[in-house]
């Protein structure tokens, strides 16, 4: 078998914690944020773990990561 190629715009974009879950950032973050709260784009900031069925689609295309 050859070796699989990584999704590059998903390897930039989900990071991998030490137990193997999957980390990703908020969308909405990067323009109209006038009308949003302070603490809507406060919690926006804050990575957050996936949750599993879409952990296990993203580590499908990022394998060595």
């Amino acid at each position: 078998m050859p070796k699989m190629k990584t999704h590059r715009g998903a390897a930039k974009r989900f990071k991998v914690t030490a137990t193997g879950k999957i980390k990703r950032y908020h969308a909405f973050k990067s323009h109209i944020l006038t009308k949003k709260t302070t603490k809507r784009k406060r919690n926006l900031r804050k990575a957050v773990v996936m949750s599993k069925p879409d952990a296990k689609r993203i580590s499908k295309i990022i394998p060595y990561k």
